[in-house]
């Protein structure tokens, strides 16, 4: 019998492009898996599902405001809106699972699971579970992580390590050094940085990238530079566009991230989980610089995770400016730390998360 499946969550790429991982994983499995997708209305997941081709509803749901207090005020209203369309979302689509990947809507849609005992089954991408993940937890059927010790959060006899689901085809760059170089017309011979902040982008990877670019330049290191949508024109409005000569390239958002991967020696980045599963099966020295603006500083966290294992090199937001260019450099002349920070994420690898997944979904299904 074919089985309905609703997946919820979303807010960001990283909730979303690992949440169409399982989907297309489980469709592998079992092609008669019906599939629903439930998000947070006005959210990149209600353009982006879709565009993975499958169906999506929006619940009028936000999450804690701490910059702006005000706008919590609705919060109650919301939330309790949005558990009572979830309920009526499984009454109408009778699932017989639900997977929640973190994001708004997955708080509501997993609590509304629970009330009508739908097996649930949680995605936690972190290496440290947030409030809602942790008191829904205790009702889950199966929690799959991508972090060692995580019995801290939830049962230890439910915990599944699965590694968090990537995009496959951002992650393939064996062979490809010579396409990338060609792709972005850089030399294939010289040593090359990929700054990546995530498709919104990092300002302070871009302060620290303007503050050090003449470093760069100075030592004949090339730049792939990869700016995110808000900071983009102010970028290109100070540097203008780069000739083809100086080694620079500068990006609002990378569509073939494989050939940036490729042609890096080192990679600057932020440390969403999502980005840090690339990371390891890319197996390439890594910088990290964990955003301070996410809950529970569950990046820091993230970081750590890699660093305590000799995987990544950490670099605190508030010192980026003044020393990661200078970090960058140091690592790019100590061939031997490259290799071992290489080898070492290698090992962190978990390249069948989305299959893993799936199948556990495909067990709990009623």
């Amino acid at each position: 019998m074919a089985k309905r499946i609703i997946i919820s969550g979303g807010g960001t790429g990283g909730h979303i492009f690992p949440a169409i991982a399982i989907a297309n994983a489980l469709i592998a499995l079992q092609p008669d898996t019906e599939i629903l997708f439930v998000g947070a209305a006005g959210r990149m997941e209600m353009e982006k599902v879709p565009a993975a081709g499958y169906r999506i509803i929006g619940l009028d749901i936000q999450g804690f405001q701490r910059s702006n207090l005000a706008k919590n005020l609705l919060l109650p209203f919301k939330l309790l809106g949005s558990i009572r369309k979830s309920l009526q979302i499984i009454k109408d689509f009778k699932p017989h699972a639900v997977v929640g990947v973190g994001g708004y809507a997955s708080g509501p849609l997993l609590y509304a699971a629970s009330i009508k005992k739908i097996p649930y089954l949680i995605q936690e991408q972190n290496s440290y579970a947030g409030i809602t993940n942790k008191l829904l937890g205790k009702k889950a059927e199966k929690i799959c992580v991508a972090f060692d010790a995580m019995d801290t959060f939830f049962p230890a006899e439910r915990i599944i390590k699965t590694g968090n689901p990537v995009r496959k085809e951002s992650v393939q760059i064996v062979g490809k050094r010579k396409e990338a170089a060609a792709f972005f017309e850089l030399d294939e011979t010289k040593k090359t940085v990929l700054v990546v902040g995530g498709s919104l982008g990092a300002g302070t990877l871009n302060k620290s990238m303007m503050a050090g670019l003449a470093l760069l330049q100075s030592q004949d290191i090339q730049l792939i530079w990869q700016t995110g949508k808000y900071y983009y024109r102010g970028i290109i409005d100070s540097y203008g566009n780069q000739p083809k000569d100086n080694g620079i390239r500068i990006f609002e958002f990378l569509n073939r991230m494989d050939l940036a991967f490729a042609m890096a020696d080192v990679i600057i980045s932020r440390a969403g989980a999502g980005t840090i599963a690339e990371l390891c099966l890319v197996q390439k020295p890594v910088i990290l610089v964990p955003s301070p603006n996410v809950a529970e500083d569950h990046q820091t966290k993230n970081a750590m995770a890699l660093v305590n294992k000799d995987a990544a090199v950490l670099i605190d937001d508030k010192h980026a400016e003044s020393d990661l260019v200078e970090q960058t450099l140091k690592l790019l002349k100590d061939e031997a730390k490259m290799k071992r920070l290489s080898s070492n994420i290698a090992e962190l690898a978990l390249p069948l998360a989305d299959e893993t997944i799936a199948k556990e979904v495909l067990n709990i299904a009623l």
